[in-house]
């Protein structure tokens, strides 16, 4: 028990550490803030959700003593609650006829995206308390980022706001209508990525512990991962409300839409990985769907989620394990 506080307690200062560099604004330091779920999972993973816990409370505590406590909440809401919970679950078991029955990947990358439109909506909320303010906030943030943008090399002030012809937009779409575009595109994206930064982090702390010979749980296959059914009829019910709600209702459906295609792209990735397997062009194939990830992440995340949409409905995985005749 003791161990396993220190731990903790060692984990939550490096974790809060890692949330705190974002501040100095580099690249470095935006890289770095990625990885603050980091030591909260491995000290969850390595030795057990107390110790997960401890990392939040220290963190959180370590935040709001030297910063102030809005930065205390904003980093256990948005940092180490989700860490410390997603490593909770990953560790959760029940006795069965063969073994222990460990949580399913599925429903943990489930989870994922149900956390990110959470702490979306919870960034949103507080940025603005009403969405009428939210709204202004981030206008007034994208257009002096604009301005900023727009001002002449070396001059002491920021210029005036640049016109739509200077942004370069096309003709007939005004400055407003792009500030609009993006305060609408904000959350779905932010919700997207924080999906991508929580199983990032859990893949990485779990390999970690797993090296160190720590993680109770046998390695599970990756590419079998499949999100629950009941995911479905959510995507379609988060889509509906994102186009017809308004306020902060449609402000989480689109980011629980957004993190759901996120969840998909993952496992129609997993599902690339299991049906290519045994095939010639395998390395080949896999390669190219990285490289056009990473240089296309945006625009490829929709295929892909179509593509684990697909293989849910149609059980593409399942169909060849039992035309091959093994086990699914």
């Amino acid at each position: 028990m003791a161990i396993s506080i220190l731990v903790g307690l060692g984990a939550g200062i490096v974790s809060a550490l890692l949330f705190a560099v974002v501040i100095s604004g580099s690249v470095l330091a935006l890289l770095l803030s990625y990885i603050a779920p980091l030591p909260i999972l491995v000290a969850a993973l390595g030795w057990n959700h107390r110790a997960g816990l401890v990392a939040v409370v220290t963190g959180a505590a370590s935040l709001a003593i030297i910063f102030a406590p809005p930065s205390g909440i904003a980093y256990a809401i948005g940092i180490a609650l989700p860490a410390w919970w997603l490593g909770y679950l990953a560790l959760l078991a029940r006795p069965g006829e063969n073994g222990p029955e460990w949580y399913p990947i599925g429903r943990v990358l489930a989870w994922s995206a149900a956390i990110a439109a959470g702490v979306t909506l919870a960034g949103a909320w507080g940025i603005g308390g009403s969405y009428a303010d939210f709204e202004a906030t981030m206008g007034r943030a994208i257009r002096a980022f604009l301005t900023m943008e727009g001002a002449p090399a070396g001059s002491g002030a920021p210029s005036p706001a640049p016109s739509a012809d200077a942004l370069g937009l096309p003709a007939g779409i005004a400055l407003d209508d792009l500030v609009d575009a993006i305060i609408t595109a904000v959350p779905p994206l932010a919700a997207a990525s924080f999906v991508l930064m929580l199983i990032l982090n859990l893949w990485l702390a779990a390999k970690t512990v797993a090296i160190s010979q720590r993680l109770p749980r046998p390695w599970p296959v990756i590419a079998d991962t499949t999100m629950p059914r009941t995911m479905l009829p959510a995507l379609v019910v988060a889509a509906v409300l994102s186009v017809l709600g308004s306020g902060f209702i449609g402000l989480t459906a689109t980011a629980l839409a957004g993190a759901l295609i996120c969840a998909y792209a993952l496992q129609g990735l997993a599902a690339l990985h299991a049906l290519t397997r045994g095939k010639p062009g395998r390395p080949f194939i896999l390669g190219l769907t990285y490289a056009i990830l990473v240089i296309f992440l945006v625009w490829i995340l929709p295929v892909l989620a179509l593509f684990g949409i697909i293989d849910t409905l149609l059980g593409l995985r399942a169909r060849r394990a039992g035309i091959a005749g093994s086990p699914p």
